[in-house]
């Protein structure tokens, strides 16, 4: 594989293993085993394992390495490790590196699972937790401590798209040797260069555009060779939240057409967040392509483009935002985001209900609030859609 490929390249070609039948589409090893042809040799491969050995699918399967190789070659990093979802890229990345006593500083806009990983989780084991703004540069300088071990953010946050500054709060961690795990889903492969920005590490859900179907969970952790080989694959290999195979095949299929998908998606989130801004029935409308946003600079110099999601908050609150969503008719409510179909969510009830409304508030997740996730249907049918649903508000 090249180096000089660019990212859709990379996401058609990059980290491809033939066997001896060149077959053009990837082969899924569908084994949990693998057999060796002497006594002496299994001894030898436990002790070190070469290019293209295996010992167990848990620690490493040739499906699954096409598939870190190919989104590392994406991402720009040294090398991946996959998971089995998400969550364990998140859980699975943060408990590898800390242990108990240590400290962490963290945007307060999270995902309501990453939340408790932080809160809870971390917590339990001794590991000292500090929230800030993430949009708030000196929050960050504030927080940040001479033995603050780890920094951890999503790059946009769920649901409020707010946006951090991933070179500023980089070079605030590294002025400590602080590592910045960066959570990057909203952004995607195809939008972010969070590892050229200074991102130590950086996670996905491969679950959301990476598959972009809706058919398999998986996650993915990328980094330096040092940080995969040495500490996160040691901890992941024993506790077991590997990638299937066949989950794996599937990413590498999704792979393909990353790039054509989430440009398509952005395409349509852009008309939805122009169509809907100012809408009488709408209060206020997220997107970082609008320059009503907050971010919105920062996100025209941090990302390639502003993104698949769109959050609104209806003006009438939840009845509002109940009857938007229930009079839509292509939009699926569902949870998920990056999906080839179009999909709606009430975060205050369902991905953040656990939060108190008091913290609801101060992250700006109203009663009101609802995040649309673009496909890839046809524009206009989506903005035709979402206009009849406001008329029924």
């Amino acid at each position: 594989m090249s180096k000089d490929w660019n990212k859709r390249t990379a996401a058609v070609h990059g980290g491809t293993r033939r066997s001896q039948y060149g077959e053009l589409s990837e082969a899924i090893f569908l084994t949990q085993g693998f057999a060796y042809d002497s006594a002496e040799a299994a001894e030898a491969r436990f002790i070190e394992t070469g290019e293209d050995e295996y010992i167990y699918a848990r620690y490493g399967n040739p499906t699954v390495r096409m598939f870190e190789e190919r989104i590392a070659a994406i991402e720009g990093a040294e090398d991946a490790f996959a998971t089995a979802s998400g969550m364990a890229a998140v859980s699975g990345t943060l408990l590898s590196m800390l242990k108990a006593g240590d400290h962490v500083v963290s945007s307060k806009a999270l995902f309501g699972s990453c939340l408790y990983v932080l809160e809870n989780v971390l917590g339990k084991f001794g590991v000292e937790v500090t929230f800030v703004d993430g949009a708030d540069n000196a929050a960050w300088d504030a927080a940040i401590r001479s033995d603050t071990k780890a920094v951890f953010f999503e790059s946009v946050a769920n649901p409020t798209l707010e946006i951090v500054d991933i070179r500023t709060v980089c070079e605030l961690a590294h002025k400590v040797g602080a590592l910045v795990v960066v959570d990057n889903v909203f952004a995607s492969p195809v939008f972010s260069d969070a590892i050229a920005q200074g991102a130590d590490v950086v996670v996905y859900s491969a679950t959301k555009h990476i598959d972009g179907q809706g058919r398999v969970l998986g996650g993915i952790v990328l980094g330096t060779e040092e940080f995969i080989r040495g500490t996160f694959e040691p901890f992941n290999k024993h506790i077991g939240a590997s990638l299937s195979p066949f989950n794996a095949w599937v990413m590498l299929k999704g792979l393909e057409t990353l790039s054509l998908r989430v440009n398509a998606q952005c395409d349509t989130a852009t008309a939805l967040a122009n169509r809907l801004d100012g809408h009488t029935k709408v209060a206020r409308v997220l997107f970082p392509g609008l320059e009503s946003h907050a971010q919105h600079e920062l996100a025209k110099t941090q990302m390639k483009r502003p993104g698949t999601v769109v959050s609104i908050d209806l003006a009438g609150g939840q009845a509002a935002a109940f009857s938007f969503i229930n009079a839509l008719r292509i939009i699926k409510i569902s949870n998920n985001l990056g999906d080839a179909k179009s999909i709606i969510t009430h975060p205050a009830t369902t991905t953040h209900q656990r939060l108190t409304e008091e913290q609801r508030q101060a992250l700006g997740i109203t009663r009101g609030l609802v995040r649309i996730s673009a496909g890839i249907e046809d524009t206009d049918d989506l903005l035709a859609d979402v206009a009849q649903a406001l008329d029924a508000v």
